[in-house]
């Protein structure tokens, strides 16, 4: 177990949209509704365990931009270059833009298959095949 990843948390502006728009991706991807209370949800998948907590208002102000100090993106992997396909496709369908759409799927190189688009809080968020 050293060294694997446990948990990640990421505080949210808006709880109800990050919880709509990283469940049904998540659980796409496998993962099962784990934890929940006022302030918070979180998914799981084996021992890990991905968590969205509401922001406290006074900690509001100032938007997070993945060009600062700190998180640049998450990178979740598909089962397939066919499961990143499916997966660009309800994106798509639910109106999420496609990062560098001019590359995709190529954007991360000739030999990464991969997807990039921003959650609610305009966090990247990748699904790349393996």
């Amino acid at each position: 177990m050293r060294g694997k990843l446990h948990h990640i948390e990421l505080n949210v502006s808006n709880l109800e949209r990050s919880t709509d728009f990283w469940g049904e991706l998540l659980e796409e991807l496998g993962y099962q509704p784990y934890q929940t209370w006022e302030s918070g949800r979180s998914w799981r998948l084996g021992d890990t365990y991905i968590v969205f907590v509401q922001t406290e208002e006074h900690f509001l102000e100032g938007t997070y931009h993945r060009k600062r100090v700190g998180l640049n993106h998450l990178a979740f992997y598909a089962d397939s270059r066919e499961d990143v396909d499916v997966i660009t496709l309800h994106l798509k369908e639910k109106g999420v833009p496609i990062l560098y759409e001019d590359r995709h799927p190529y954007a991360g190189g000739p030999n990464h298959y991969a997807v990039f688009f921003e959650d609610p809080d305009r966090i990247k968020v990748e699904i790349v095949a393996p």
